[in-house]
């Protein structure tokens, strides 16, 4: 009897310990992977200094890496002009407009690897002021007790808040509510992204711990001018409104948000309107005189884009189904 139980405990004890939390690869039910050409994502970064890191952390003899160039890093993400980043290397990326808290995640950040399972990763850090960064609770589940390869394979269901989660021209959400109430830190008002290389390595020595204190495993050594985390791009999916015209404000309203069926769109003069989807997918369509309503009843919870356009401007709207 001893021996079964025993037996089960192990049994559980390793089924909890390799269970697959988070969000599955683009494509699948229930991935946050966001396309580049998604319409939610509103600007791109039009600034990138970069710190690079070694090619190869244990044999520093080769240098730093050397792939690619900051400017590559700057406007819509393509899947292929990139900069590589080296072991612990970094980059810091400015916009022009802030980077505001708003429903569903605020910004994504992309990375170009070739398939689902060859993922360089990075950790996510945020400043409203350019000077002081706090960092996104990153969560790495891969095993620690055997390090992943040069080109071995990592399973994104294991990991949370780590960019490179996805292949080349999907990217990784972040939510500013991962780091709302911090202090030192304004999440309606993010100025700066920084980009940091998980260093790969299992080994204390040269390894980056996630917020759990556990080792990020992934794809190590690669002594490479490309070694490291490449950086794509860096979208903004919510928007400060700095810059945003009130006579263009004004014309429109939309309530109430959040909401559970219908919601009120009213106009100030003859309006077209489109509901988009997180996936970024057309649902919805129609011409409003003056004010109408909108079911929602039979769409699922989350994320939509009203996009409103008439003779004072177009004005983007995002609103949360629950």
């Amino acid at each position: 009897m001893i021996k079964i139980v025993l037996v089960f405990a192990t049994f559980i004890l390793t089924t909890v310990s390799f269970s697959q939390s988070f969000a599955p690869p683009a494509g699948q039910v229930g991935s946050t992977a966001i396309h580049k050409d998604s319409v939610i994502i509103l600007s791109w970064a039009n600034n990138c200094s970069v710190t690079r890191g070694l090619a190869d952390i244990t044999n520093p003899s080769l240098g730093d890496a050397s792939f690619g160039v900051a400017p590559n890093a700057v406007g819509i993400a393509d899947g292929s002009s990139v900069i590589s980043l080296g072991d612990g290397g970094e980059a810091i990326l400015s916009f022009g407009t802030l980077i505001t808290n708003g429903p569903g995640p605020d910004f994504v950040v992309f990375e170009n690897s070739f398939s689902e399972t060859f993922l360089e990763l990075a950790f996510v850090e945020v400043s409203s002021d350019g000077v002081n960064f706090f960092r996104f609770p990153a969560i790495s589940e891969t095993q620690t007790t055997t390090q992943i390869g040069g080109f071995g394979s990592v399973d994104c269901r294991y990991l949370h808040n780590l960019a490179g989660k996805y292949k080349a021209n999907y990217g990784t959400p972040f939510d500013l509510n991962d780091v709302a109430g911090v202090f030192g830190l304004n999440e309606n008002a993010i100025t700066h992204v920084k980009i940091i290389d998980a260093v790969g390595s299992i080994d204390p020595l040269y390894g980056t711990q996630d917020s759990q204190g556990n080792y990020v495993n992934d794809p190590f050594t690669t002594p490479f001018a490309s070694s490291g985390f490449d950086l794509d791009a860096v979208g903004v999916i919510n928007e400060g409104s700095l810059d945003l015209n009130e006579e263009i404000r004004e014309q429109f309203s939309i309530f109430p948000n959040p909401t559970s069926d219908v919601v009120t769109i009213a106009v100030n003069s003859p309006t077209t309107f489109s509901i988009i989807d997180f996936k970024g997918q057309l649902i919805e369509k129609g011409f409003l005189e003056k004010e109408g309503v909108v079911n929602l009843t039979n769409h699922s919870a989350g994320v939509y884009i009203f996009k409103l356009s008439n003779s004072a401007g177009v004005f983007t709207s995002k609103l949360v189904k629950q």
